[in-house]
């Protein structure tokens, strides 16, 4: 490296995010995670032998899963290449994995490779990695903020030691401000900075365990206020008008997700369009995917509306339509408007029981015997003298005939509600009794 090169990497460090900045170069300035890489934790002694296997971190953003990977790169002996799931494509892959298979052919050194988002790859890439995994070819390290067991190839993921980071604790957080605040090569150390308990407790509490939206927001305050009499004074009005966006706890992962449309889901059920409203724009504000939310829809105008209002399922197809062609951020009154009416309508889920009850009689019968007279008549072995009668040559365009199979015989399925429109069908099926 000349020198050039040198000065020009000391400018871009200087010029970088606060968060880049103070990214730790070792296990020793790592701040977090003490259930993995805690003192004589396991993955904190691999690291340090160099003997990892492939193994996948997870956890939601700003918890160090891309440090970590960093931090192996400077401490093992192997060759250690860096790719990124969103920028790179097949042919890149391909080339990195030629480069690591000549590596141990013709220098037995083996190759770590870190995937960043890993779950951004599609099938035919994360495939592509599986034999040089299972050879040995590569040790492989990938990092994803999504729930694996849905988006990483299954074969993949059981050659894998899945290693889950949480967000941040608190005492965490605290301590990576006042080392940001304090480092004179890497934070402000150089500034004196005076920022107010409640200011870092506001601070805290808004970054949800995440460390770099901690060290953005920091680094917004202190920058964005100038100095009175040599000192920069941080107190909770600036920290409030630095975090221009609150960082919503919504990370999408198997606990926040799932409780957040359980909650919603749940809140339509009871009718209360006040709370199922909360909860939507808690999954908008968070990132949710709109199609995943009007597909939720349809279910619940279907599973829980039902046919206590028949034009719910209607309007929920219409919604995922709609929401389609306008994107965000006006879809998000359309999804209003489809929320407030579920949870708004009269409802019964009698179809939702009636075809669970049938299903599992259908398991549990080996034979359904339909009966003879409303079998296929194109068909020569079902020449039979029981008669097909057409319902709609009777009054009322209905006629007393056979449909059940024997073996179903007395079986009730479908057992409508007496309310909203359903209250027509269950009157309607009294009279044909």
């Amino acid at each position: 490296m000349d020198l050039f090169e040198l000065s020009m990497q000391k400018n871009l460090r200087r010029e970088a995010p606060l968060a880049d900045r103070m990214r730790p170069r070792n296990l020793d300035e790592f701040v977090g995670q003490d259930h993995v890489i805690g003192q004589g934790k396991y993955l904190s002694r691999l690291i340090k032998s160099d003997r990892l296997s492939s193994i996948l971190f997870y956890g939601p953003p700003g918890v160090g899963k891309t440090t970590l990977a960093e931090i192996i790169a400077k401490t093992t002996n192997k060759s250690f290449i860096k790719l990124s799931a969103v920028t790179s494509n097949l042919k890149e892959l391909r080339e990195v994995l030629k480069k690591a298979e000549d590596s141990m052919k013709f220098h037995n050194i083996s190759t770590i490779v870190f995937i960043d988002e890993i779950h951004r790859f599609n099938k035919t890439q994360q495939d592509a990695l599986l034999p040089f995994v299972e050879r040995g070819v590569i040790t492989l390290i990938g990092a994803t903020t999504e729930n694996p067991y849905f988006e990483v190839n299954r074969a993949l993921l059981s050659r894998m030691q899945i290693i889950n980071l949480l967000p941040l604790e608190d005492k965490d957080l605290y301590k990576m401000l006042d080392m940001a605040i304090s480092d004179k090569e890497r934070g402000f150390g150089n500034k004196n900075v005076e920022i107010t308990d409640l200011a870092k407790k506001i601070l805290i509490k808004n970054s949800n365990g995440d460390g770099r939206y901690l060290l953005n927001s920091l680094e917004i305050a202190i920058l964005s206020t100038d100095e009175v009499g040599g000192k920069i004074f941080v107190d909770e009005n600036v920290i409030a008008n630095s975090l221009l966006i609150k960082n919503i706890k919504y990370d999408k992962d198997n606990n926040e997700h799932y409780d957040t449309i359980s909650a919603f889901i749940k809140s339509m059920r009871g009718s209360d369009p006040d709370a199922a409203l909360i909860y939507l724009a808690k999954m908008l504000e968070g990132g949710e995917d709109i199609k995943f939310i009007a597909r939720r829809l349809m279910i619940f105008a279907s599973e829980d509306v039902g046919n206590a209002n028949p034009q719910a399922m209607v309007m929920a197809s219409a919604c995922f339509n709609s929401i389609n062609a306008v994107g965000m951020p006006e879809a998000r009154i359309i999804l209003a408007q489809m929320v407030t009416y579920l949870a708004s309508s009269e409802k019964s889920n009698a179809s939702y029981l009636g075809i669970n009850k049938a299903l599992e009689d259908v398991k549990n019968e080996n034979n359904i015997n339909i009966p003879k007279n409303i079998r296929d008549k194109h068909n020569p072995q079902n020449e039979t003298d029981e008669k097909y009668l057409y319902p709609h040559n009777y009054e009322g365009s209905y006629v007393d005939q056979k449909y059940m199979p024997d073996n179903f015989l007395g079986k009730k399925y479908y057992e409508p509600k007496d309310i909203g429109y359903e209250k027509n069908i269950k009157n309607y099926l009294d009279t044909l009794k």
